[in-house]
Order: structure tokens, then C-alpha cells, then sequence
């Protein structure tokens, strides 16, 4: 059966406010970003250990990769990957710590 990918709420209210943040800038760079992290999305499909352990957790079900400069972390499932956030490099997941842990 194939990997189902699915995101959080959350995650997709990052991906709004990162384009938003950055089409005050430059609208062309904001869709590229969000373009870049859609398209990271797909590789985890049939690549779900690519990203990294993320480090706070130390938990091999949760994961992340970069995109430019953020982190999209993700949880694996036995048949679905959920995007849980997407959070500058140098932010600390604090604030999505309740996703982590939903099922």
C-alpha cells in the first residue's frame, strides 16, 4: 500500500505565514519556498527515514528536513506520513509539541 501524506493544520498555517512573511520582499521567492517545500514533501513519500531524527525529540517516528532554512518535520506512520510543521531553522517546536503527539 502506498504512503499517504497528509498535513496538519498547523503546518499549513506555517506555510502561509512564511509566504506571507516573505512576499513582503519578494512574491517570486515566497512561491518558490512554498513550491520547494511541496515538492521536499513528495520525496518523503517514498524516502519516510530521509530526514533526520529531529533532535529535541530523539523519537525515529519523528523527522525532519530543510527546506532553505526550515524545518519541516514530519511524523511516519506505519501507512501515512503527517506534516506537522514547518518552523525556521532556529526556531524551537514548542509551539507544535501537541501535534507531535496527536494521532
Amino acid at each position: 500500500m502506498a504512503i499517504k501524506l497528509e498535513w496538519s493544520n498547523e503546518a499549513l498555517e506555517d506555510i502561509e505565514s512564511i509566504a506571507t512573511y516573505i512576499e513582503k520582499d519578494s512574491p517570486v521567492y515566497a512561491k518558490s519556498v512554498v513550491f520547494k517545500i511541496f515538492e521536499k514533501a513528495e520525496i518523503i513519500r517514498d524516502f519516510t527515514e530521509l530526514g533526520r531524527i529531529v533532535p529535541e525529540l530523539n523519537d525515529s517516528t519523528i523527522r525532519e528536513i530543510f527546506v532553505y532554512s526550515y524545518r519541516l518535520i514530519y511524523k511516519i506512520d506505519s501507512n501515512r506520513v503527517l506534516f506537522v510543521a514547518v518552523i525556521h531553522g532556529k526556531r524551537l517546536l514548542e509551539n507544535h509539541e501537541k501535534s507531535l503527539t496527536e494521532e
